[in-house]
């Protein structure tokens, strides 16, 4: 197919390999693109693609600025680890990517743990944002807002939702990058265990592909409610990296990725069933995010064990979501 070479050797002129060129398993779409947009896409496509692999991860948070006379900024924080990060899913227009730490303690065998999930969706009618309160809800694209723009929708350990944003890629000045716009985000674990002043994030992200791998680029202020009115606390830069590395058992994450995929594509489709009247609800919790993720990991860690099995575990997992979703789960956290 000639379009896919030429897209492909255009990709390659950017550094970005000829990975992810390759045609999708659903790949109808492309057939109604005009030539200049379809070679858009399949960059873009490229660019997502491309964060698949295995690696090194470093976490730098730093908030750089103090907003109110009485908030002190919090130490400067840095953390690594090493994770794989596995295309679960490529349906040509949508793309999931599952990350999976691997983490080895001093003195202990290297165990593993379901991250977070990144789902891109090209031009999407709508996206799930957070709207607070333990709450997300479907934000509407108007058809003219969708030209080109591909959506980032993060989801917690659980598959819970976290946060979603729009925005686009560019592949220009040797670089291939896309840029959200502004993003209301529940507090992240790093800032909730410490039961902050503040409630909420907004911020801006952008991921970009770098010579070893990609980073992760976060501009967030941080808010809450004081004497009455909203007030920024703090505003705080992040840098996520990720440099591709093999020197870790990523043996162990792909296994147990394997005995618990099932599991998890059930847990995804039930919150997209629980978020089909266009609202999500689950309570926010500090240590795991949400109030029922402690119960959706650990019935997955016992499907990897052989204790349980994959379908009693879904059963329990769908009237779990269900009835938190309908407001019949834990009751609200201090978060909230």
């Amino acid at each position: 197919m000639q379009y896919l070479f030429r897209a492909t050797k255009w990709v390659a002129g950017l550094g970005l390999g000829l990975i992810a060129c390759a045609q999708p398993a659903h790949a109808e779409f492309l057939n109604d693109l005009a030539p200049a947009e379809l070679q858009d896409v399949l960059a873009d496509r490229a660019a997502i693609l491309a964060m698949a692999g295995n690696y090194k991860v470093t976490f730098d948070f730093r908030e750089t600025l103090s907003l109110v006379a009485d908030y002190t900024l919090a130490e400067p924080s840095r953390v690594g680890g090493e994770e794989v990060v596995r295309v679960v899913e490529d349906l040509g227009t949508t793309i999931r990517l599952q990350h999976i730490l691997v983490v080895r303690p001093e003195g202990s065998d290297p165990i593993v743990i379901k991250h977070w999930r990144q789902d891109w969706a090209y031009e999407p009618p709508s996206v799930l944002v957070y709207a607070g309160l333990g709450e997300w809800r479907d934000q509407l694209v108007a058809p003219e807002e969708r030209e080109g723009v591909w959506a980032q929708t993060v989801w917690q350990t659980d598959d819970s939702p976290r946060y979603g944003a729009l925005g686009h890629w560019r592949h220009k000045d040797g670089v291939s990058s896309w840029m959200s716009g502004e993003t209301k985000r529940p507090l992240p674990r790093r800032d909730a265990v410490k039961y902050p002043p503040f409630s909420w994030i907004i911020g801006t992200n952008r991921h970009l592909l770098t010579l070893n791998g990609w980073a992760h680029e976060q501009d967030n202020a941080k808010l809450g409610w004081r004497d009455g009115a909203i007030a920024t606390f703090a505003h705080e830069v992040v840098l996520n990296t990720y440099d591709r590395f093999d020197d870790f058992n990523t043996v162990l994450a792909d296994a147990y990725w394997e005995k618990s995929a099932e599991y998890w594509a059930g847990v995804r489709a039930a919150w997209d069933h629980a978020a089909g009247d266009g609202i999500v609800r689950v309570a926010e919790e500090a240590e795991f995010g949400s109030v029922i993720a402690a119960d959706l990991m650990g019935w997955a860690e016992e499907i990897v064990a052989g204790t349980l099995s994959t379908a009693d575990a879904l059963e329990r997992a769908r009237v779990l979501i269900r009835d938190t979703d309908a407001g019949l789960g834990s009751p609200s956290s201090s978060l909230n």
